[in-house]
């Protein structure tokens, strides 16, 4: 998941002080620009807020006549139109087709206002062994899943795509479906350069300052949306999906933020769940706070694993010296010292701390044997050649930013529906002590100069729309059976997020992989594969306490 990130500390800071989750789909390392080696290196006034809507009443799905023309609909499928970051990727877009699906904006006054959800459909390559659909969803909250299948249609080689039509689909307020814009791209790059103050009392100014111009422009950009581009009411569009593809259960694939979308669905639509898998999964129960620093300890422990496999295993390449005690210390050294002496790079934009520190977070993401690699030779172009060009490449790309500076509405669908998710209270000043003293201790790199008045207000507490929505352990009684699959080094998901999410269910088991990363789905693991395709062709679920390494 991610945040709104104009300025910070670190790329998780913001997320942290917002209240909001900060996660994102499993890397898709084929997709990131390769690093070479590296030679040489062996307070404003709150935006006013709109008039609260009229509580939304639980809806009753098809049983609601209201709702009929929406769930009686039929997509119309053609051909995808050309597309020229796929033609520039080599990606072959030919089988596929595209979509729309009519779904209301508000469920509780349907004939009111509606909006199209955008989709696209890799069709069951053995059609006469199709079982049905399956719908994806890559996490965010703010990816597309209309981009997960398109340009990772070759994760569903094999058994998924053989048996499956492999529905993807950008959620209200992302991507193609009435996406939340709040800035232009010129807008972006000026917020993303900028490194937020090292004296706490000027970041907290400068903190309020943007977070209420970020609120007053997403009001008057996209006021319309902001009340109801929440993650029950995608889960909602989702069930319409279903009945309108002609499936009587949803089969789904939910990553990352993806599994908490997974989880609404199966606690709105318990009798409508065939095979869930909810990979990398978030804890619905968690306080927000909590899971922030949670994640923070998470990234730095992965930091520091990255950094002695740096040293023991890459000895020619690792920039960050001999000593894999101080190598993690020497690279943050380097990564913090950007603030003052900031690289610039081929396109005469700066590559500063916080943009530095994006770039290899992002990175941490993946696993050990690609994106590892990735990292290695980023940093040792930057400490050994001083040419940022490479980690500011994969900050862009974790900030939607293409290569034409043109940027997705990705960070503004986060915040947007991140607030209309759930809105944490002012933590009690033990509450913000206690998560600072942590986050010193267990996170003294990533975390570098926080202050206990960087967690002191509300979570959204400058957006002009107030949720009701509240954390909460979800249990989908009388659901189908759930897959949760957890990773043991998922710096952004933390296991124990897994554990927490499988143990709320009432029926569920789940599946852990030992490694690092974000995300079990498409790293290879054939233990993990060869579980999930049986689960979702058979309904075989794992034995309980399986492990794949």
């Amino acid at each position: 998941m991610r945040t709104f990130r104009a300025a910070r500390p670190r790329v998780l800071l913001t997320a942290l002080a917002a209240g909001t989750l900060l996660l994102t789909s499993a890397c898709d390392d084929a997709a990131k620009p390769a690093p070479e080696q590296a030679a040489g290196t062996t307070a404003p006034a709150a935006a006013t807020p709109a008039a609260a809507p009229t509580p939304t009443p639980k809806p009753t799905g098809e049983a609601d006549p209201a709702l009929k023309p929406f769930y009686g609909q039929q997509v119309v499928w053609a051909d995808c139109p050309a597309d020229p970051q796929a033609q520039k990727a080599k990606v072959d877009i030919s089988g596929m087709q595209c979509g729309k699906l009519h779904v209301p904006l508000d469920y509780a006054n349907p004939a009111v206002d509606a909006l199209d959800i955008a989709l696209i459909k890799y069709p069951a390559a053995k059609p006469e062994q199709r079982i049905g659909s399956l719908m994806v969803n890559p996490g965010g909250p703010g990816e597309s899943g209309v981009g997960m299948v398109k340009f990772g249609a070759k994760q569903f080689a094999g058994t998924l795509h053989d048996r499956f039509d492999v529905i993807g689909f950008d959620p209200r307020g992302t991507g193609d479906s009435s996406p939340v814009v709040c800035y232009d791209d010129k807008q972006h790059d000026a917020l993303n350069q900028t490194d937020a103050p090292l004296d706490p009392a000027t970041r907290r100014a400068e903190h309020v300052k943007q977070a209420t111009e970020h609120a007053a422009a997403c009001q008057a950009k996209a006021g319309r949306l902001l009340p109801f581009v929440g993650t029950r009411n995608t889960a909602r569009d989702l069930d319409v999906l279903r009945a309108a593809v002609g499936d009587k259960q949803l089969n789904y694939l939910g990553i990352s933020y993806g599994t908490y979308l997974g989880a609404l669905y199966a606690e709105e639509f318990p009798k409508n769940t065939g095979r869930l898998i909810l990979d990398g999964a978030v804890d619905p129960g968690q306080d927000r706070l909590d899971h922030g620093v949670d994640q923070q300890v998470g990234f730095e422990k992965s930091f520091e694993r990255f950094a002695v496999d740096c040293v023991e295993n890459h000895a020619d390449t690792c920039p960050l010296g001999k000593d894999e005690t101080k190598a993690a210390k020497k690279a943050a050294d380097f990564l913090d010292g950007l603030y003052d002496h900031p690289l610039t790079t081929k396109d005469g934009r700066r590559l500063g701390r916080d943009q530095a520190w994006t770039g290899t977070i992002s990175l941490l993401y993946g696993d050990e044997k690609t994106s590892w690699e990735y990292l290695r030779n980023s940093l040792g172009w930057a400490m050994m050649r001083g040419k940022g060009d490479y980690l500011l490449a994969f900050a862009d790309d974790y900030n939607g930013r293409d290569e034409n500076g043109h940027y997705s509405p990705l960070d503004e669908a986060n915040s947007a529906i991140s607030c209309a998710d759930s809105a944490r209270p002012a933590p009690t000043p033990e509450h913000a002590k206690a998560a600072v003293d942590r986050l010193l201790a267990e996170a003294p790199l990533i975390s570098k100069g926080v202050t206990v008045d960087d967690y002191s207000e509300a979570g959204c507490a400058y957006w002009p729309f107030k949720t009701t929505e509240t954390p909460h352990t979800v249990r989908a009684e009388g659901s189908a059976p759930i897959l949760v699959v957890g990773t043991t080094g998922d710096p952004a998901t933390p296991y124990a997020s897994a554990e927490a999410l499988a143990k709320g269910f009432a029926n569920a088991t789940l599946l852990t992989r030992v490694g690092e990363g974000h995300g079990a789905f498409g790293r290879g693991n054939s233990c993990v594969d060869e579980a999930l395709a049986a689960y979702l062709t058979a309904g075989t679920m794992p034995a309980p306490g399986t492990r794949c390494g």
